[in-house]
């Protein structure tokens, strides 16, 4: 196991791991205080290797990393992968492909929806993946030898998972399935998350236009006001129209919209 902390030692590792058909990645990232996550660490594992670096290391590029994410002769493999994806588009403009999501193929091999990483190692491998560091501040430095090995331990099981999924899959002629839903994974329109979309994304029990109208507008521009300042929407707007920020429409008489934005928990 390595730790990568120079942008010349993460060259030569990703061109290692270049040669390689397949390379299972994870990442350990923060975002309790920002809009956008912060990538603390990436681990990845070929056959032969596997390697730790920490992308808070001062003055390190990590371009290597985004080439590689974006080699279309290396096959990536992630659990749950849209927050990995989401994290390089953010930094790298750059959508990793190929990949294959071992928590897709569960579901179509039948292991029921969005199984956790945990237990699908468990059913396939025996092994009771250690927990320990799961809620660790990754941002601390310098990272501990047990942080690392927990870091390191998530891409070299997922190379057996990987391995068990993808037999199956072809054994009974379900690639294809997962394929399929690889293409939506790596879609750019995926990760292209518009403002005014945003009022898409509440359980809302809103039905009149104007309510509708008024949920809308504020939820657009708490988006907008959470991407610039790089904070968590709670910290524009919170719970019943909170007082962290407030937008104009909470400067009028108080209406039917605005007690239905109280309820969608704006």
């Amino acid at each position: 196991m390595d730790l990568i902390t120079t942008t010349p030692d993460l060259a030569a590792v990703c061109a290692r791991l270049a040669k390689h058909p397949v390379v299972t990645v994870d990442t350990e990232f923060l975002r309790e205080t920002t809009y956008y996550p912060l990538l603390c660490v990436v681990q990845m594992a070929s056959a032969e290797e596997a390697v730790v670096i920490d992308t808070l290391a001062e003055g390190i590029d990590l371009k290597p990393f985004f080439e590689l994410m974006a080699d279309e002769k290396v096959l990536k493999v992630f659990h749950a992968a849209r927050q990995d994806i989401e994290i390089v588009w953010h930094q790298s403009g750059t959508i990793p492909h190929p990949i294959f999501d071992t928590q897709v193929a569960a579901m179509v091999l039948g292991y029921g929806d969005s199984i956790a990483y945990d237990q699908l190692v468990e059913r396939i491998t025996g092994h009771r993946p250690d927990k320990t560091h799961r809620f660790t501040d990754w941002s601390r430095r310098p990272l501990t030898e047990d942080q690392m090995h927990y870091a390191v331990s998530d891409v070299t099981h997922l190379r057996d998972v990987f391995a068990a999924l993808d037999a199956d899959l072809k054994k009974r002629g379900r690639s294809d399935w997962v394929s399929e839903e690889m293409e939506v994974l790596t879609s750019p329109k995926t990760y292209d998350f518009h403002p005014e979309r945003a009022w898409e994304r509440l359980k809302t029990r809103v039905r009149k236009p104007k309510e509708l109208a008024v949920l809308m507008e504020v939820a657009a521009w708490r988006e907008q006001e959470a991407q610039s300042r790089d904070v968590p929407r709670s910290r524009v707007l919170k719970g019943r129209c909170g007082r962290r920020h407030r937008h104009p429409c909470a400067d009028q008489p108080r209406a039917a919209g605005q007690s239905a934005l109280a309820a969608e928990g704006l």
